[in-house]
């Protein structure tokens, strides 16, 4: 690995150049607003688990596997998973269904989040301070190549469309922005990858996926997708996460990256320039 770039895949070098659009995470990849969302999931799983009492190895192990590798998924696939872990461990009373897990998750989560916010609108802190290092110059980057992109997260959708307005990095995706959407997984990573291949006639090669979770970067892969892991420590925002890094590699990644640092060298690389 040099210093900047891990090729995992060395085909992959036979293969760039021919990016015309670009899939690219939010959370964790892009802004680090939501940073810390599993110390809230993971609690409030074991809580809803165990309904008070004790928890066992066996269920703290279980969820803290399942968080780690749901990573990017929609939110309410994790809170349907919770619901069955919670009949299936059968210590809870009752079983709440998975759109109240979900709510309870979000208040609980956006009492951190909403913190941030506050402080970017009151201008307390810059946009760039809630993002990984580089990634605003990676986006102008691929804009400036005229690369179609899109923005997609597992959060609810209002959510995603106020925190990247937050962050003012909407004009880079002209309304390409999915988010979670109640009842439907029409915003399912999976299903856009499908419709922007499908509606565009795209190869897997002119289509990039960008992402910090195993979830897109296998939902790419399995469609012949360029996959760009981004293996990022989003405490510091900055440098590499050697867990991301591991459940990136798992996943299938071509290429895997700390974070967006070197942006003008990984835009080159893509587009063999």
């Amino acid at each position: 690995m040099s210093s900047w770039i891990e090729v995992l895949n060395p085909k992959v070098q036979f293969r760039l150049g021919n990016v015309r659009h670009a899939l690219i995470d939010f959370d964790g990849t892009v802004s680090v607003i939501r940073q810390g969302w599993e110390d809230v999931m993971i609690p409030l799983m074991i809580e809803m688990i165990c309904e008070g009492k004790p928890p066992t190895p066996e269920i703290e192990k279980e969820v803290r596997e399942y968080v780690d590798c749901s990573t990017g998924i929609l939110t309410i696939k994790q809170m349907q998973w919770l619901a069955e872990a919670v009949r299936r461990y059968g210590i809870a009373q009752y079983t709440k269904s998975p759109y109240e897990y979900k709510r309870v998750y979000n208040e609980r989560l956006l009492g951190r989040v909403g913190g941030r916010l506050r402080k970017l609108i009151n201008g307390e802190l810059n946009p760039d301070d809630l993002m990984i290092v580089g990634s605003r110059n990676f986006l102008e980057g691929l804009h400036r190549r005229n690369v179609m992109m899109y923005l997609a997260s597992g959060s609810d959708h209002e959510y995603v469309l106020r925190e990247a307005e937050a962050l003012r990095i909407t004009q880079y995706f002209d309304g390409r922005i999915f988010g979670a959407l109640d009842h439907t997984e029409a915003h399912d990573k999976e299903r856009i990858i499908q419709r922007i291949l499908g509606e565009n006639n795209l190869r897997g090669d002119e289509l990039l996926v960008v992402g910090d979770g195993p979830v897109e970067i296998r939902n790419a892969k399995s469609r012949d997708a360029i996959a760009l892991g981004v293996a990022s420590d989003e405490v510091k925002r900055h440098g590499l996460n050697h867990s991301k890094r591991k459940r990136l590699i798992s996943a299938g990644a071509d290429l895997v990256i700390p974070d967006f640092t070197r942006y003008k060298d990984i835009i080159g690389y893509l587009f063999r320039t």
